[in-house]
């Protein structure tokens, strides 16, 4: 075979933008075998697709359509506890082994997008731990440095993909799955706002807890197949719904929680610490604000999920199998989840009761910050450290991890750096229930910042960026003149809501502006009148997404409203307007030229 390894960089951008330019997918495919020769990773894979198999399913693509496949050609792994139709599944067991008769929900809307499946990865057996090495398979090799744990339980989706074997993987996420091998192998690992991706078709570890997760080379990619799997599915029952906003350019400061220096964990791993600190000094130069919070609460919730209630419900999901087969299984996954077996009702109610009580406590504080940033793991360890102290090791790369999905948060792991010691440095970002297009956007923007090349491989951060005044399909211009500019206080439920910053402009001179009374949030009002009796106004321009936008408008409280603005540059634009009867007693500050400018002189 001619060697053609390195010629395409597989991120989706870069690689739709060579098939636009004639590249076949077979070329495609040709590359990924090379480079599954090329690193010669025994542990990676469980089953890979014939090649037979694949030159059916590139035939059946069509011509290049991105309307239609968004994901056309794009190459792709499955964790090995997700059904793919014609491989088996045996969640890294080989006595448990079948024969799926249907793909997995995700997998089936990937294949309608247009992306191809290259084969089954390799995991911590029933998708139990974090460290990726509890497997009867060879275990996958660290993509940075093979005398590192590749992380798990998706290891052989983190390991692909951070080769660049495939585009990008799905893994499983209940305690971090998706996101600690994401950290240790330089890559971005998505784990979606629990229900808002189907688990149909998926082994369940923890069913009420479980993800389904991305792994991908940029944030861009993560959130690109995020948009393809994130709809609701009848058949499972754990499901939501969901309006999730796009990836927009962050404007103005968020507040972004951190653990208070006393509560940070890094096991004595300097070089994560420093890493940690300078992602933290990096978010504070974009702007952002940066708000101490106690940690004891979100540690106490992750302990409760290797403890009663929750490891009952992993021994339900395989109990059958378990009960018959247990001298099969992996000897540490056996002792966890056989943990299971003595506990009672009274045990998973008094578990559940915890759970609540820590929730109670930690929803304030969950609510006074934008996100929330923490390390995605504690530190790096060696093989040889996590087989002398499976348990231990594991715990201690769940610190950061094991509440989310109790907590019922979304998360993004991003890298930021490379340590001085060559290493990977990645923080992770948490936020509400359908907050993803939130934090995956300051993501996207920290992961452009830090210079690093994709993964394990030498192919450079794609440019993906559209220019600033960029309106993209089923976005509505939305024209804010107060309380909603950047930096101002309701900035940040424009950001939520899946606005981006397009630009600023002004008004033309048939606008006033005036001061509304007996507002908790000072907001300005803006009132068209006679061209001769008005002023130019300072405004900026945003988009919303069309589901978005809706919603949006009707939470504006009277007596503002939405109208038709004149702006200078010829375009009329829908924004902020004030009913004239709300005006007749109110300060007219259009002498200012625009809020920030009166907002400005009474602070200055």
């Amino acid at each position: 075979m001619e060697k053609i390894l390195r010629e395409l960089s597989l991120d989706i951008v870069s690689l739709h933008e060579a098939y636009s330019s004639g590249t076949t997918v077979e070329k495609v495919l040709d590359q990924v075998f090379e480079k599954l020769a090329e690193v010669n990773d025994p542990g990676i894979f469980i089953c890979l697709a014939e090649r037979a198999e694949l030159s059916e399913a590139v035939a059946s693509l069509g011509a290049f359509d991105l309307e239609s496949k968004p994901l056309w050609g794009i190459p792709f792994a499955v964790k090995d506890n997700i059904d793919v139709y014609g491989m088996p599944t045996t969640a890294a067991c080989k006595e448990f082994s079948y024969m799926p008769s249907t793909d997995a929900t995700v997998v089936r809307l990937l294949k309608e997008a247009g992306a191809i499946v290259i084969g089954k990865t390799n995991l911590d057996q029933f998708a139990t731990g974090l460290v990726g090495v509890r497997t009867p398979y060879p275990i996958p090799r660290n993509a940075i440095d093979q005398k590192l744990i590749p992380g798990g339980s998706s290891s052989g989706s983190a390991v692909a993909a951070s080769h660049g074997i495939v585009s990008f993987a799905l893994g499983t996420d209940t305690a971090g799955s998706g996101r600690v091998p994401a950290g240790l192998n330089n890559i971005v690992g998505l784990k979606p706002t629990v229900g808002a991706v189907s688990t149909a078709g998926v082994i369940p570890a923890c069913k009420s807890l479980d993800c389904v997760s991305i792994f991908a080379l940029t944030v861009s990619d993560a959130h690109k197949v995020f948009e393809v799997v994130a709809r609701p599915d009848q058949a499972d029952s754990y499901s939501r719904s969901f309006e999730f906003g796009k990836l927009s350019e962050p404007s103005g400061s968020l507040s972004i929680g951190v653990p208070k220096a006393s509560d940070l964990r890094f096991d004595g791993d300097l070089a994560m610490q420093a890493g940690y600190v300078k992602a933290l000094e990096t978010l504070e130069g974009m702007g952002h604000k940066l708000v101490e919070l106690a940690f004891v609460d979100f540690f106490r919730t992750a302990d409760l999920l290797y403890e009663g209630a929750w490891v009952a419900e992993r021994y339900a999901a395989i109990q059958e199998f378990m009960d018959k087969n247990e001298k099969a299984m992996h000897p540490v996954t056996a002792k966890i989840i056989g943990g299971g077996k003595n506990l009672s009702a009274v045990d998973a109610f008094r578990g559940s009761y915890a759970l609540q009580e820590l929730k109670a406590k930690l929803s304030p504080v969950i609510d006074s910050v934008d996100m929330i940033c923490v390390p995605t793991a504690p530190r790096h360890f060696t093989l040889e450290e996590v087989l002398a102290e499976p348990i231990a090791t594991n715990t201690m790369l769940g610190s950061y991890t094991n509440f989310v999905n109790l907590l019922d948060l979304c998360g993004i792991a991003v890298p930021v750096a490379k340590r001085h010691d060559g290493l990977p440095m990645s923080v992770s970002l948490l936020a509400k229930a359908g907050e993803d297009a939130l934090i995956a956007s300051l993501a996207a923007k920290l992961h452009q910042q830090s210079g690093l090349c994709l993964g394990a491989t030498s192919w450079p951060m794609p440019d993906f960026s559209p220019p600033a005044n960029f309106l993209g399909p089923g976005e509505i211009e939305l024209v804010v003149v107060g309380a909603h500019l950047s930096g101002m206080p309701l900035n940040t439920d424009l950001v939520k809501a899946g606005g981006k910053f397009l630009r600023s402009t002004r008004t033309t001179s048939e606008y006033r502006l005036f001061v509304l009374p007996g507002q908790t949030i000072a907001k300005p009002g803006l009132v068209r009148v006679e061209k001769d009796a008005g002023a130019s106004i300072e405004v900026e321009v945003w988009s919303l997404p069309e589901r978005q936008f809706a919603r949006f408008v009707s939470a504006i409280p009277a007596p503002l409203g939405i109208g038709t603005i004149q702006l200078e540059d010829g375009s009329t634009p829908k924004g902020f307007l004030v009913e004239s009867i709300a005006v007749q007693e109110a300060q007219d500050i259009s002498q200012f030229g625009g809020w920030r400018n009166y907002v400005n002189q009474l602070v200055g």
